[in-house]
């Protein structure tokens, strides 16, 4: 099986890029199945309803989410009725949505690091729980890994390589060049880099970016424009879900 994973979708040049290439990529890459991660499609903040549905008509199979799960309000109900938009599982049980989802033989979770972003679960435990409900399943599991240490995104793959097919890390948008398969079939990248505008500060214009640095103050900062691309992974696995290989993705759009 083939599977492209994109990795953090940012603002609307990053949705663009997603609308225009998606499809073709796929065809160009024969992937079988495709996760698209999209916490920052929102003006680089989030998500909408129907920023998410546009991801999902564009060829994503599964939308996975992050730290900025909740940064627009009203989506949160939206959660509610889908298992095709995932948050992070380890977020508080409380509040709407999955962190698990099975589609087309492949099991993908949606877990948060605890580095700086402090989730209402440890992931490492939460993973235990999740791997062994979705290998009833499928043994094709996937893991969006979205966390801020290197690491602890290392160690994560380590911890369950041999359990999962792939652990694919996402959050600092900056692509790592350590794609690679572990000893025990789990693929593994420590970040999958961001689809959206390089000539930026990991998506955003450099400007207000540069006032945050100087003054400390607030600033909003706002989706930059120039060297769109598409990053991500590309992992092919057996049918019993252990990975024979992985490769960073970069595409131009």
């Amino acid at each position: 099986m083939n599977i492209l994973f994109v990795a953090d979708v940012f603002g609307a040049p990053g949705r663009r890029a997603i609308e225009e290439r998606l499809p073709s990529l796929r065809e160009e890459l024969a992937a079988d199945f495709c996760i698209v991660n999209g916490e920052n499609v929102a003006a680089g903040r989030g998500i909408t309803a129907k920023l998410a549905d546009k991801l999902l008509a564009s060829g994503a199979d599964v939308v996975t989410l992050g730290n900025w799960t909740w940064g627009q309000q009203g989506f949160a109900p939206y959660l509610s009725g889908t298992d095709r938009v995932l948050r992070p599982a380890n977020l508080s049980p409380q509040t709407p949505g999955a962190g698990l989802a099975v589609h087309g033989g492949v099991a993908v979770i949606n877990l948060l690091g605890v580095f700086s972003l402090m989730p209402f679960e440890n992931p490492f435990l939460a993973a235990d729980r999740l791997v062994e409900e979705a290998r009833r399943r499928t043994p094709v599991i996937v893991v969006d890994f979205h966390a801020e240490a290197t690491s602890e995104k290392v160690a994560f793959a380590r911890y369950l390589d041999g359990r999962v097919t792939a652990v694919l890390g996402t959050h600092t948008h900056v692509q790592t060049n350590d794609a690679r398969v572990l000893a025990g079939g789990t693929a593994a990248i420590t970040d999958a880099g961001m689809t959206g505008p390089h000539d930026s500060v990991i998506g955003s214009d450099e400007h207000n970016a540069f006032k945050r640095f100087l003054t400390g103050m607030p600033m909003r900062l706002e989706p930059a424009t120039g060297d769109v691309r598409i990053e991500g992974a590309f992992v092919q696995c057996d049918a019993d879900g252990r990975a024979t290989s992985c490769a960073a993705v970069r595409v131009s759009v």
